[in-house]
């Protein structure tokens, strides 16, 4: 697996320290889901203007989010090339640093573990996961917690 980080807000330094977890993060989510083919993953942090000009371009929602997520394959394609000898382009998650810092902020909990979570968020929507009905942010809330919680990370 292949994870590639594009820095292009100046609001916080991501550092290695970071870019290793997520690579974590991304690895557990992927494992968990039983994803056996290699992936490519990209992530990039921008600012809330750029997300919010990205959320209002391909969600008509003109307000700052803390992530969007773009996935390129579907998940049916991907549990069918199971014989997949180069990496698989996965997609690609956008996170807020402005929100992930508010969020973390207002939930009582570190940067570190808010911007985790934003990303296994990234992941399962790479995956195919929605949150449109309670059926669906349910399934999709366990999933989430299941990786936080196999990497102990904790609220």
């Amino acid at each position: 697996m292949s994870v590639f980080f594009d820095n292009r807000q100046q609001e916080k330094d991501i550092d290695s320290h970071f870019e290793k977890q997520l690579e974590r993060v991304i690895n557990i989510a992927l494992e968990l889901e039983g994803v056996i083919v290699p992936v490519e993953v990209s992530i990039s942090f921008v600012s809330n203007e750029e997300i919010q000009e990205l959320n209002r371009e391909y969600r008509n929602k003109n307000t700052p989010t803390d992530v969007l997520s773009f996935p390129l394959v579907e998940r049916e394609d991907l549990d069918n090339m199971v014989q997949a000898q180069e990496e698989i382009l996965l997609g690609d998650i956008i996170i807020s640093i402005s929100k992930a810092l508010e969020q973390a902020e207002e939930y009582g909990h570190s940067f570190s573990r808010e911007l985790s979570y934003l990303t296994v968020h990234g992941i399962y929507h790479l995956l195919g996961y929605d949150h449109m009905t309670q059926e669906e942010k349910k399934a999709m809330r366990e999933k989430e917690e299941a990786v936080m919680e196999a990497l102990q990370i904790n609220r």
